[in-house]
């Protein structure tokens, strides 16, 4: 089977208006999820710039982090706190379906931009929210970045070795998870609306939530049996031999034996088949009680033997197992390159630049990433011409006030 093809398939949310107000993360990124199949997405920028342009590395001025988060949209400027960027903006809700907003609770509706306002204007809106701790409760009003909620969800607690620290993640984790279920909480929002026959609706999305929901069975294991998972490093608390490996090359491996039949196969490879024997062998449970014993037998073996061969051997017996990569190898991988994973667009600042592709394909669905991040106001006066029809008069008017800026 091949990758399908785009020709001849329509973007499934062509037709689509978003306006993206979010700044650093989660937000933009599910605007770009969103942009990425088809959505008109316009992201509004305070005259400073969302902090994604400054945040990580630069090239020619150019945040690289921003050129990712900030693909497939136009770009206009409108400072938010100004009434007369109040009024475009209200303009612009009349003719959006989706508003994506991350401000802190309180904020929006200062402006007389809150959901029961826009709402008013247009009952059709779907309007996410996206906060550190949600819409109300105690914490609402606090700052909310990615890193609380990383630590409050459960995951820094159990994520590290058993002799280190809770161990933060080294990405934008928590904001990724929550940018990824916005993505999808916006799609139901809309089929609500279109497919059954629905208003719009407002979309109270906490950093919290999405990545303790991700930590799986844990609440239910503790109502039940009261047990509190504890880090285990690279280990698995359901199964084993689960961990990291170096080869005799220098090289490391993860293998998984999540399945009784590769954990029997892997014991036979390595050559000590009678483990398997064992009654404790026969649930994952059993063997991770004794990952000591099966770390120090399948390390020797895999520390014995370079990676090709290592992996030569474990795919001929049908074992998992990969070879962990930095990013440079994951962009040379055959399999990445096969699956068309990066993809490489044209840059107003960097001439071309890579990124990742689409995380999924469709056989009847087409999208694309066009471009990276635009430059700050890029598109201001073509979307304000476009969608509300303004003249060179009125967009003069607007610059001169500081309410909106064009890119130089």
């Amino acid at each position: 089977m091949t990758a399908p093809q785009a020709q001849d398939k329509r973007a499934p949310l062509e037709g689509l208006r978003v306006l993206d107000c979010g700044t650093i993360i989660a937000a933009p990124y599910c605007a770009a999820l969103l942009a990425d199949w088809g959505a008109d997405v316009i992201k509004i920028e305070h005259p400073t710039g969302d902090g994604l342009r400054r945040s990580g590395p630069s090239k020619n001025g150019a945040g690289l982090n921003y050129k990712f988060y900030g693909r497939n949209k136009r770009n206009i400027v409108l400072n938010l706190s100004k009434p007369e960027a109040q009024a475009v903006f209200k303009d612009l809700v009349r003719k959006s379906d989706v508003v994506i907003e991350n401000f802190r609770p309180g904020v929006m509706e200062r402006w007389g931009l809150g959901w029961e306002d826009l709402h008013a204007i247009n009952p059709r809106l779907v309007m996410l929210r996206v906060t550190g701790f949600g819409q109300f409760g105690p914490y609402s009003s606090r700052p909310g970045f990615g890193t609380l909620a990383e630590s409050m969800s459960g995951y820094a607690h159990i994520n590290g070795f058993p002799d280190g620290p809770p161990t933060l993640p080294p990405f934008g984790l928590a904001d990724g998870i929550a940018a990824f279920t916005s993505a999808y909480a916006v799609m139901l929002a809309l089929y609500q609306r279109d497919a059954r026959g629905g208003e719009g609706q407002m979309i109270d999305v906490a950093l919290i939530e999405p990545i303790y929901h991700l930590l799986g069975g844990q609440t239910t294991i503790f109502d039940q049996m009261g047990t509190i998972q504890s880090r285990s490093g690279n280990r698995s608390v359901n199964n084993a031999p689960r961990n990291t490996y170096k080869t005799l090359d220098g090289r490391w491996l993860a293998m998984s034996t999540a399945s009784q039949s590769i954990a029997e196969r892997v014991m036979g490879m390595i050559g000590h088949p009678e483990i398997a024997k064992e009654p404790w062998f026969s649930s994952g449970a059993g063997r991770a009680k004794h990952a000591d014993q099966l770390d120090q037998l399948v390390g020797d073996w895999i520390g014995a033997r370079d990676q090709e061969t290592v992996m030569a051997a474990f795919e001929e017996a049908g074992a998992a197992v990969a070879p962990i990569y930095d990013i440079k190898q994951v962009i040379e991988d055959p399999q990445y390159q096969a699956l068309g994973s990066v993809v490489t667009v044209d840059d107003e600042d960097l001439g071309t630049v890579r990124m990742q592709n689409l995380p999924f394909r469709m056989s009847a669905g087409a999208g694309k990433v066009k471009h990276g991040g635009r430059r700050l106001g890029r598109d201001t006066d073509d979307v304000l011409r476009d969608v509300l029809g303004m003249s060179d008069a009125d967009l003069a008017a607007l610059h001169k006030s500081g309410v909106t800026q064009a890119a130089p």
